[in-house]
């Protein structure tokens, strides 16, 4: 006997499910921020033993500039905030892709468009199977 396929999260109207986190660390702070501010397509790529420039890499889309550059403003202050210190933020003025390295967590935040042309998720992906 099989088992029915799990209805698309998109194609239901529920939100996607956050990408796994340990409570009170730094990732999950980052996943629950973004989530908060209603980042779209979040994914998490756990680098951990793959690279040491950090531990997680953290993907996501908004809905324009705006959104794009409010994401990564809010993301650092709550890091502060968090105790887990300052952050560096790269491409804030033109808001189509910006990082936020937070050391341990890096992430990504992008316009629709400019992530699919980018494609870091594949790029990252070390021949897992996309269950990141």
């Amino acid at each position: 006997m099989t088992t029915p396929a799990q209805p698309d999260p998109a194609s239901t109207g529920t939100p996607a499910p956050l990408p796994h986190a340990e409570p009170g660390t730094l990732h999950a702070l980052v996943l629950q921020s973004l989530d908060d501010d209603q980042a779209q397509d979040l994914v998490s790529i756990p680098l951990e033993g793959k690279s040491s420039i950090a531990d997680h890499m953290v993907i996501a889309s908004g809905r324009s500039t705006r959104q794009v550059a409010a994401m990564a403003q809010k993301l650092a202050e709550r890091i502060k905030q968090g105790g887990f210190g300052h952050v560096r933020i790269e491409g804030l003025p033109a808001a189509d892709w910006v990082l936020v390295d937070a050391g341990d967590v890096v992430v990504h935040l992008f316009r629709p468009e400019v992530r699919s042309f980018y494609n870091l998720e594949r790029m990252w992906a070390f021949g897992d199977s996309g269950n990141a």
